[in-house]
This record gives C-alpha cells, structure tokens and sequence, in this order.
C-alpha cells in the first residue's frame, strides 16, 4: 500500500478515527491493530519475520534483565570474591544471549537480502580457482521495512544489555515499537527510549498538533510528486540509455538525481513525522538541511541523521572500546606517536562504519565502494588538517567569512554529486564509465538551443522542476537560519494561510507526476 495513495490515506483516515474515539487504556492497542493490518497488506506472509524478530528481542531482554536480577539475589550476603565470580558468569551468560539475537536477526536480513549477492560471489571464486559450480539463486522478496526495523531491534536488546532501561514487559508494546506503521517505509530508525512512551501514551485530538501534521504532510508529498518524481523523468531517460549521453547532459542527470532523492527522501521522512505527529507521536528528525554542510563529516551529520547516529553509537563506539582496537592504540602511539598514532584507531573503527553504511543500501559492490568512498575521503580529510591548518594560517585566510563558507559548501556538494552518481549507475563499473563521460564537453550547445531541456520530458517540466526547487532551497535556507516556518505560517491571518495551503494543495493535484492509478511512484529508500 503506497503511502501516497487514496488507499492509504483512507487507511490512516480510519485509524485516526478510531484511535481519537477509543478508551485512552486501549488508543495504543489500535496503532498496534493498525500497523500490523497495514504491514500484512504490504507483506502477506512475509510478516512471520517482524514476528520472529519481535519475539526474539522480546524474549532476549527479558533474559537479560531475569540474569541481572537473579544475580543480584544471589549476591545478597556473599563474600567479595564470590560475588565478582557470580558477576562474571552473569555477563558471560548475558552476552551470549545478546549474540545469539544478533545473530538470529543479522542472519535473517542477511539472508534474505544479501544471500544471493553471496552466494554470486562465491560461485565468481570458484570459478576463479578452476573449480566449477554454480551456487543457485533464489527469488526472494524483501519484507517491507527489514533493514529498518532490525536496526530498531538490535538498538533495544543492545540497550536492555548495556543497563540503559529495563527490558519492557508487555510484548504487544515491544510489538508496536518495531511495528508503528509510518515508519516501516522509510523509518526514521527509532529508539525504545524516545520512542515508545510516546507510542503508549494516550492523546487526546488537538487541532494545533493536526493542523501541523498535514502540514508537514503537505510539504512531503509536494516535494516527493512535484520534484523528486519530475527530476526523475530526465534521470531514468539518461541513465537508463548513458551509453547515447556525454558531458553536460551526464552532469545534469547527476545533480538532478540528488534533487531527486533529497526531495524524495526527506519528502517521505516530512510525511512518516507528520503521520506520527497526528497520534501525538514525535518521530526524529532525518535530515537537517544536508546542502549547507561544510563538510563530508557534517554532511552525514546532517543527512540520514538515524542512520549515522546508530552506526556511531553500536557500530564505531564498541569497536573503538573493544580491547582489539585498544591495543591498536597502543602499538600506534608506541610507533607513529603524534597526529598519525592517534588516526590509525579511528581509521580502524571508521572502516566498519562506512563498510557498515554502505553495505546497509543494498546488496552489491558499488554500495560496498559508495560506503568506502566516504571512508576515503574522510580519512584523507583527517590525514591532512594539520596541513590544511598550517596552509589556511600561512596564506592568513579567513575562514569566518562568507565567499570561504560558500567554497565548503560548493565543494562538499561536488563530492556528496560523484557519490550519487555511485549510488545511481547500474553497477559499479557502469559509474566508472559516466564518470568518464561527464568529462566531453563537445556538447555544451544544448544549454543554449533547448534541446537539453527536453529529454525525458518537456521543457514546461524543466519550469516547474525549477520553480520547485527554488522553493525547497528558500524553505531550507530559512530553517536553516531559525526561523520556524510552520509557526510563522500558523500566526498569519486565516486568508493568507488557506491561499498558502491550497495554492500547495493545487499544485500537488496539477503539477505532481503521477503512476499507476494516480499514485505517486514508488521510494527509492523503500527498498533498502
């Protein structure tokens, strides 16, 4: 069920309906209700694994939280050294039960949506060594959400295990917390303990908080069906035939990709928080202006936030207080000392991140090299500060100004666009090959004669698309100076509001690009 749809909206119509009118004890009930018909309809069966992973990690915490209180009784009257010998065992027996679930829903992901990519590769190193066989491929459909919700999974077993809160006791609501239907498309990846009081909470309808949802909405789908699905008209028309282009329309493909997947995601992340904000539910916050980062490090900082902040927090921290990267430490400091002893650590918990990001979009090399890309560049960006600081103090730049701001923000977005066209191609070797296009400027005439313009639709597109994007850029550069627009737009008088509201609603219905049974296209991020 595309969550741009009649369907859909008539979906979430009914079951805000429903919860707004129910016992307050019983509102969460109905989200629980709701998320898990809405998931059956996009899954069918493919639900078993929301389930397996639910109970799973409802089953896991309460282990873990029954050790640590068996422990403590135990403990009670005995002796120093037994009670260090009683606290040893429980964290052994602790940590096994936390591997375990990991591995049981790793493994789950991993072979659903990484096995054939595997096995692929593993039949290629046969093949290689003269040993011929061919592992076969299977036909596999992904459940909707799976990287997002294991994710979500692992944050809270992981977080029961380090004693952050108690494992909670009540398995629908650890359902619910994995299920909330909003966020099983694109997530945002939520956490247990910002998210689930939330969830159980009761709320009350209120005007103000609903008026600000369909705000939120509003802005959403315009950005999704007025501009990402346009620009996507001219993108699927030059990748899909890059063999035919060269130069300037290869670079416009490009740069209208990442209008086109910024607009999209960010649009369906604006819908997901506004669903969420209807049920009184605050969702994070995925993306904080990306194109205004001075650099790589900010970019991620800013662009798909929950991802970054769950690959810091379970992926570079463990790994950088593991007692292997300790030692690493030490032996780096021994023998390079100074800026390098310290950046061989880090260069070894980032590998994990950055393999770990890229690896997460999907299943083949060029996700691998679009993680490692980054990985590169943010280590050559560590290797040489101490350069770049000497360089800026010598040449006396001044950095506080705004033409140096605007040179980091140009420059980031050019490596954040070759990262795209990674991400974009077919394959990893196809990206290499528009990469190498993009360099024939033998035809820079279609800037100047229309012609660039009309591939894969109509110059009226190009106005529109263009009209769109300046608006987008003037909303973002406003929030990105403070001003909170959905309250300065609520304290205008009631006609200027309501021309505002259907000016966007009327420019969704006339200008948005529509699919199959006057649906928005499908996500990209839908897949991952």
């Amino acid at each position: 069920m595309a969550i741009i749809s009649v369907k859909f909206m008539a979906f979430l119509a009914i079951i805000s309906l429903l919860y707004f009118v129910m016992p307050k004890k019983i509102k969460w009930i109905v989200l629980l209700l709701g998320s898990y018909i809405y998931y059956f309809l996009s899954s069918s069966k493919l639900t078993i694994f929301l389930i397996i992973t639910t109970i799973s990690i409802y089953v896991s915490a309460l282990l873990i939280n029954n050790i640590d209180n068996k422990t403590k009784i135990k403990c009670n009257g005995q002796e120093k050294s037994v009670k260090k010998q009683l606290k040893k065992k429980a964290a052994k027996n602790k940590k096994v039960v936390l591997i375990l679930t990991i591995i049981l829903n790793f493994g789950i992901l991993a072979f659903l949506k990484y096995g054939n990519f595997i096995s692929e590769n593993i039949s290629k190193l046969l093949n290689a060594i003269n040993i011929s066989y061919e592992i076969p491929l299977r036909k596999i459909v992904l459940p909707l959400g799976i990287s997002y919700y294991t994710l979500q999974a692992i944050s809270y077993v992981v977080d029961v295990y380090r004693g952050k809160y108690k494992a909670e006791k009540n398995f629908g609501k650890v359902a619910l917390f994995l299920s909330f239907f909003p966020q099983m498309l694109e997530g945002p990846i939520g956490k247990f303990d910002e998210l689930a009081d939330q969830l159980y909470k009761p709320h009350e309808f209120d005007y103000t908080r609903v008026k600000f949802a369909a705000q939120l909405m509003l802005w959403g789908i315009f950005k999704k069906m007025v501009i990402a699905d346009r620009a996507a008209l001219y993108v699927n028309e030059v990748f899909s035939k890059y063999t035919e282009y060269s130069g300037i329309v290869i670079i416009l493909a490009v740069i209208l990709y990442t209008v086109q997947i910024y607009a999209e995601f960010s649009g369906c992340i604006d819908i997901v928080r506004g669903i969420g904000q209807i049920f009184g539910v605050t969702m994070a916050e995925n993306f904080r202006r990306p194109f205004f980062s001075k650099n790589i490090q900010e970019f991620w900082r800013r662009w798909h936030i929950t991802l970054g902040a769950w690959l810091r927090e379970y992926i570079f921290y463990p790994i950088s207080f593991s007692k292997a990267c300790i030692n690493l430490t030490t032996w780096s400091k021994k023998i390079f000392k100074g800026h390098i002893g310290k950046l061989i650590p880090a260069a070894f918990a980032l590998f994990f991140v950055w393999f770990g990001n890229g690896i997460w979009h999907g299943a083949s090399w060029k996700y691998i090299f679009y993680g490692l890309y980054y990985y590169i560049l943010t280590m050559l960006g560590m290797l040489f500060e101490p350069l770049f600081t000497k360089i800026i103090k010598l040449l006396k730049i001044k950095t506080e100004t705004f033409g140096y701001r605007l040179w980091q923000m140009v420059r980031t977005t050019v490596i954040v666009l070759i990262g795209m066209l990674i991400f974009r191609a077919p394959r990893l070797k196809t990206a290499w090959v528009i990469f190498k296009s993009m360099f024939t400027f033998d035809n820079i005439g279609k800037l100047f004669n229309g012609e660039l313009f009309n591939i894969g639709f109509k110059a009226a597109d190009f106005v529109v698309l263009t009209i769109g994007v300046g608006i987008m850029f003037v909303v973002s550069l406003l929030q990105e100076k403070g001003y909170n627009l959905r309250e300065k737009i609520s304290k205008q008088n009631i006609a200027f509001r309501w021309i505002l509201y259907y000016g966007i609603l009327f420019a969704i219905i006339i200008f948005g690009i529509y699919g199959k049974g006057y649906n928005a296209s499908s996500f990209i991020y839908g897949q991952f």
